[in-house]
């Protein structure tokens, strides 16, 4: 069994403001130590299920927080960024047999983390089809677009609660809750064999169930807090300027959708 890991920061428990996720930070470092503690839990669960295999992207900011030490002898870890239109999914494909998502976090303009955001800070947020989408569903259309089911997740309160939303039978840790400014979060150790147990549940479970279905043509929209931004990727083939902020594309191949936010996002 073949098994990725997509890892934000965001979401991890106890990560509450932005100098908690910034390598220059001072704070950075027990969160980076957290973060990585989580992705060795999901590791260890998914080797429990029978994973031979494990990659795991560091897909927060530099792609470089994730102690690559602690990690099992079998997981191979991407860091950096390629770029690559799979973005936090970058080296996935059809070869695997499921998507693990650690330490995602609430879409930019969602009231349920201090930290709510979608891919960069310019962005006030981006709709696929008239749905406000979060990475965590940005993501796991890609993966469908693979053929590759998302069976986990950890990480807020709000996109567990999303998550659930859009793919009924997956698997999630709640690690913490975002009310207001602030965090409630449940203790680091628990959060670390809650996932590590949650995701050895999932990959024993049917994980083709969890594949969901794509629809036959995409409509996807940015809007950016500036409006030069929306002039300049008004130009990017396919797309359109459809009000001062905000830019559209459309198609029905999802990947074409992705290259769109690799350049516009």
């Amino acid at each position: 069994m073949k098994i990725f890991i997509s890892a934000d920061i965001e979401g991890i428990t106890g990560v509450t403001h932005w100098d908690e996720t910034d390598l220059q930070k001072e704070d950075s470092h027990l969160f980076r130590e957290q973060m990585t503690a989580e992705v060795v839990a999901a590791c260890k669960g998914a080797l429990q299920a029978g994973a031979t295999e494990i990659w795991v992207k560091d897909a927060h900011d530099s792609g470089r927080n994730i102690l690559a030490a602690k990690l099992p002898h079998e997981a191979r870890l991407i860091r950096g960024w390629a770029p690559n239109p799979l973005i936090m999914v970058q080296e996935l494909d059809d070869t695997f047999d499921g998507v693990i998502f650690i330490g995602y976090h609430s879409r930019g303009g969602a009231g349920t983390s201090p930290l709510a955001h979608t891919l960069t800070g310019k962005l006030v947020n981006i709709t696929i089809n008239d749905s406000i989408a979060s990475e965590f569903l940005i993501h796991t259309f890609a993966a469908a677009y693979l053929g590759v089911p998302a069976v986990f997740i950890s990480g807020d309160q709000g996109i567990c609660d999303e998550a659930i939303q859009l793919v009924p039978r997956i698997e999630t840790v709640a690690v913490k809750q975002g009310i207001g400014n602030s965090t409630v979060n449940i203790h680091p150790d628990l959060a670390i064999s809650r996932i590590r147990d949650g995701v050895n549940k999932a990959l024993h479970g049917k994980m083709k169930k969890n594949l969901i279905s794509l629809p036959e043509h995409f409509t996807a929209t940015i809007q950016y807090k500036d409006q030069n931004s929306a002039y300049l990727y008004g130009f990017f083939p396919g797309s359109k300027q459809i009000n001062p902020n905000t830019v559209q594309f459309e198609s029905d191949n999802y990947f074409e959708v992705m290259r769109f936010f690799l350049f516009a996002a």
